[in-house]
């Protein structure tokens, strides 16, 4: 079982043991806080490499955000699930950074991990350049959007996330998950040109 999916799609409380060891890290049992890290990284990392395409980037901010989330553990309600709290908290390190690296907003990697890919034959030897320069317009073209339409089709499409799981980790309705990811898709595809992405 894939432990950093644990909880997925349900709007409940935390499982019984987030919430055993979210209450033994607000009584200042460091250890218990292991459970979560474990749990939670490889999403988080996967997350932020999406927002921020740079994976040594998304390692660091993934770690800051688990520092400021443990920091910050005794104001959590345990009566909420532990993720969509501490997305909350990756989102603003991620985009802090972002603000940060604003002026080098073009330089991006032409290798991330997750991009879509161009389907062609295997013996075509034009396809890995037509991935690569793909992976490359749309890292770049993923900068030029909006924060929040960047955050949105990275949930989507670089996580899969469902529409109940992007409405509960954003804290907002279905309806408007629907309608800011029909936007974020248009607005991705205005930036990418000839080889926009679908509405589907």
């Amino acid at each position: 079982m894939n432990t950093a999916g644990a909880g997925r799609g349900d709007s409940g409380g935390p499982p019984e043991d987030e919430l055993r060891a979210i209450r033994a890290c607000q009584a200042g049992d460091r250890n218990a806080y292991e459970l979560l890290v474990c749990r939670y990284a490889a999403r988080a990392q996967g997350v932020a490499r999406g927002i921020l395409r740079d994976a040594a980037l998304a390692e660091d901010a993934a770690q800051e955000a688990f520092v400021r989330a443990f920091r910050a553990i005794r104001r959590f309600d345990l009566s909420e699930r532990f993720y969509p709290w501490f997305y909350r908290i990756l989102k603003n390190v991620c985009f802090t950074l972002l603000r940060r690296r604003k002026g080098q907003a073009g330089e991006v990697s032409l290798d991330q991990e997750g991009a879509p890919a161009v389907a062609a034959p295997e013996s075509d030897p034009v396809a890995p350049a037509a991935r690569t320069e793909l992976r490359a317009r749309i890292d770049a073209a993923l900068m030029l959007v909006s924060d929040a339409h960047r955050e949105i089709l990275v949930l989507s499409h670089f996580e899969e996330f469902s529409y109940k799981e992007i409405a509960l980790t954003l804290s907002i309705p279905i309806g408007t998950v629907m309608s800011r990811l029909w936007a974020a898709r248009r607005a991705l595809r205005e930036k990418l040109g000839p080889l926009g992405v679908s509405d589907e």
